[in-house]
């Protein structure tokens, strides 16, 4: 199987005298983060009104890279540097398709993520041409294709992954708790 992308997400309570020394600490964290080899991207979301938690999100494009990353001197002196910025912290690790169905547990057989997901296209592009291939069937091709892809890959995320991946819990891990 070829390797992964990684998504890692670090949730940290950070001090709320500390924010300023904080996010100028995940700025620093995220320059050198991309310098290392296979970092795909980074980005730090900042907490809403009433929460004092930063989520520190970083992507690579497989597991050795992510590892050459966190197993790094540098990384380990910016985690020191740390030290009284942060009361709480937490962290989640999402390899490949696993994040495109929203789930950290650990992955399913490859073949049953691919029925799976065949099975959500099929039902989404048999919809879209059966409700709204009328409506789009004098428009030149490539703008009904864009169309098309538009409708079916976000209901594969938002709609009907979520649902198959819920409805065939037990097939599809079968030997996790449910």
């Amino acid at each position: 199987m070829a390797p992964q992308p990684v998504t890692v997400t670090a949730a940290r309570v950070v001090r709320p005298d500390r924010r300023e020394a904080f996010e100028e600490w995940a700025r620093d964290v995220q320059a050198l983060a991309a310098t290392f080899p296979g970092h795909l991207g980074s980005s730090t979301l900042r907490p809403g009104a009433g929460s004092d938690e930063y989520h520190l999100v970083y992507r690579f494009a497989d597991a050795d890279s992510l590892a050459g990353w966190e197993r790094s001197p540098e990384r380990a002196a910016l985690v020191a540097r740390l030290g009284d910025l942060v009361e709480d912290e937490r962290f989640a690790r999402v390899e490949g398709l696993e994040g495109f169905f929203g789930r950290t547990a650990p992955a399913a057989p490859a073949w049953r993520v691919i029925l799976l997901t065949v099975l959500g296209v099929f039902l989404l592009t048999s919809s879209f041409h059966l409700l709204l291939g009328p409506l789009v069937a004098d428009w030149p091709w490539p703008a009904q294709l864009l169309v098309s892809a538009l409708v079916v890959v976000n209901g594969l995320r938002f709609v009907v992954m979520p649902v198959l991946t819920r409805l065939s819990a037990r097939w599809l891990r079968p030997g996790s708790r449910r």
